[in-house]
């Protein structure tokens, strides 16, 4: 059981420390923390993006045995 763990959550928790790291250095200071919210909240939202708007793959067809 402990096998499925690694491929479906990798990503969403990659993307909730990322936007922890994102809002946290916003909330820290200015001049290059200012910069770090940027990027890492700027990737959360590429990514986002890219997953909203890649096109989904084609149905594949099913053969059955005979």
């Amino acid at each position: 059981m402990m096998h499925v763990f690694g491929p479906i959550w990798t990503a969403p928790v990659v993307l909730g420390v990322l936007t922890l790291v994102g809002l946290v250095s916003a909330l820290l200071g200015d001049g290059v923390w200012d910069a770090v919210s940027a990027l890492t909240l700027g990737a959360v939202v590429a990514v986002g993006g890219w997953y909203g708007l890649r096109r989904p793959a084609p149905p594949q067809v099913r053969r059955t045995k005979r």
